[in-house]
């Protein structure tokens, strides 16, 4: 079923740059572009990758087949831009089509994580087989590192979920919640994986955290940036840091990536900001109590060497009411003493590493002793928040890089000891390539997995299982006793947003596992 592009279009031309067999016109460099209304697929020549509807930013190109009542005029206007225009297509003699390999029937996989990762491998498994995808996560709350780690106030990257939660309601989908993987009393092995499925993806992440690896790190009130931002984030179990209510007023972060960006915005915006985003009850109460009005980001390089983009920096300058301090020496800053009650402000200290961390009169974080360039001076802060990269843990029952804190693997196939694939399994995303790059590098290394799983599978490298399609979900229902179907997935989402529209809120977000169950076992 070919794609449509319906009225919302605006003619930005990211889908044709993205089509692989060149079905979207009028092109920039073709007639009638700008004065068109809408781009159009030609429904002959469209192979149904997706790749368009992935990369439109208005949310313009669906599948024919999902179109609603009033946008399935649309599927006439596309084909009729082809009829009406037939010198349109010349020059396409030269289009090499991909070639799309024949696939054995009635595949059966597995995908574990329900982060970006695991949803562009979903989205082109779907697209580009016939297989069964059944979609695993250890929460009964889909959306990986997008629904707890992405900031609250950036509501418009979180928007991804809605591609992924279409997904979950197609017929060969099955979305199964509350299942843990690994070794334990009521985990499903990898091996278990592996004898249910011909083909088992593991797209779980890096949710470890990197250490300092300095004296005092340990004491109450250093943290790191993975446990914050979960907290923050209404993870389950997280804790926040115990910050005093009667501290100075300071938090120091190590690191100058975006996740550190992001928890200095968070730590320095005002209470209202964050009442209208869907943070965590449990954050937005101590953040309301604590007043925290000054935040020092410590960089071990220079400002051109940061780990931030262009565009996050620019958000922070933009914050209302917080002053942006880019600094190489702290002369001047402060740092020693209590920072002014009055303004709120933001300092990045290049040429900085941290050499210890000390605790005050009841055995709390109370000052941070760091080299700036050749002088060693202290900050006295309420915090310390480490920020200096994420890795992979390891999952009992799977290969695993302790060095490099990834699921080893060579273009996404998981490889053993002696450096061969273990046929049918794969790896995505950050726990095969590293913490590195946002929501696209993952999209495009779960394509280029798939894209291996498909050469596999056509090549008939892959163990095909004896087991029955509903052998695996009798075992979960069985083993997990927090299982949690694509229904009740739906209801925790509607009750989520229910509580946030009560009081003005976007949704707000359960923060124990007991009351998710409570709500998606509950009869409508």
């Amino acid at each position: 079923m070919a794609h449509v592009i319906t009225q919302s279009c605006c003619s930005d031309a990211a889908c044709v740059s993205v089509c692989p067999v060149n079905c979207i016109h009028p092109t920039p460099e073709e007639r009638g572009f700008g004065s068109s209304d809408i781009l159009h697929i030609d429904p002959v020549a469209c192979i149904d990758c997706g790749a368009c509807a992935d990369a439109c930013p208005v949310d313009a190109i669906y599948p024919a087949d999902r179109l609603g009542e009033r946008d399935k005029v649309f599927i006439e206007v596309n084909a009729a831009f082809y009829r009406d225009n037939p010198d349109i297509s010349s020059g396409w003699s030269d289009i090499v089509y991909p070639v799309i390999p024949r696939l054995p029937d009635g595949l059966r996989v597995a995908v574990v994580g329900t982060g970006p990762s695991g949803g562009y491998a979903v989205r082109t498994l779907i697209g580009r087989t016939d297989a069964d995808v059944t979609v695993i996560d250890r929460l009964p709350t889909p959306g990986g590192l997008v629904r707890a780690g992405v900031a609250p106030d950036h509501p418009g990257t979180k928007g991804v979920l809605r591609t992924f939660d279409l997904l979950y309601r197609d017929r060969r989908v099955h979305l199964l919640g509350g299942v843990e993987i690994g070794d334990g009393p009521s985990a499903v092995t990898p091996a278990e994986l592996a004898d249910h499925f011909d083909a088992v993806f593991y797209a779980v992440g890096a949710p470890d955290s990197r250490a300092l690896g300095v004296p005092g790190e340990d004491l109450p009130g250093s943290t790191a940036a993975t446990d914050l931002v979960a907290w923050y984030n209404a993870y389950p179990g997280a804790e926040g840091p115990p910050i005093p209510e009667d501290g100075v007023g300071r938090a120091v972060i190590v690191g100058t990536g975006n996740v550190a960006l992001d928890v200095a915005r968070i730590l320095v915006s005002s209470p209202d900001a964050l009442a209208a985003t869907d943070i965590a009850d449990r954050a937005l109460a101590l953040l309301e109590r604590q007043d925290i009005r000054e935040v020092v980001l410590l960089g071990r390089r220079g400002q051109a060497d940061a780990a931030y983009t262009a565009a996050e920096f620019r958000a922070l300058q933009e914050l209302p009411g917080v002053d942006v301090i880019v600094a190489d020496n702290p002369d001047g800053l402060g740092l020693d003493g209590p920072p002014v009650p009055e303004r709120r402000r933001i300092v990045l200290l290049f040429h900085s590493a941290v050499e210890q961390i000390s605790a005050g009169d009841r055995g709390q974080v109370r000052a941070v002793s760091v080299t700036t360039g050749d002088l060693t001076h202290d900050i006295t802060t309420d915090v310390v928040v480490r920020s200096i990269g994420y890795r992979g843990v390891r999952l009992d029952g799977l290969p695993f890089d302790d060095a490099r804190g990834v699921i080893p693997n060579a273009d996404g196939r998981v490889i053993n000891e002696t450096g061969e694939a273990i046929p049918g399994v794969y790896a995505l995303g950050w726990a095969a390539r590293g913490a590195i790059g946002g929501i696209g590098a993952n999209k495009a290394h779960a394509i280029a997995t798939v894209e291996a799983f498909i050469d596999d599978a056509a090549a008939g490298r892959l163990p095909r299982t004896a087991h029955g399609p509903d052998d695996f979900r009798t075992l979960v229902q069985n083993r997990s006793p927090n299982l949690v179907r694509y229904r009740g997935v739906r209801s925790i989402d509607r009750a989520e947003r229910a509580r946030g529209q009560a009081v003005g809120r976007p949704r707000i977000k359960f923060t124990e596992v007991s009351d998710m169950l409570a709500v998606a076992r509950r009869r409508r």
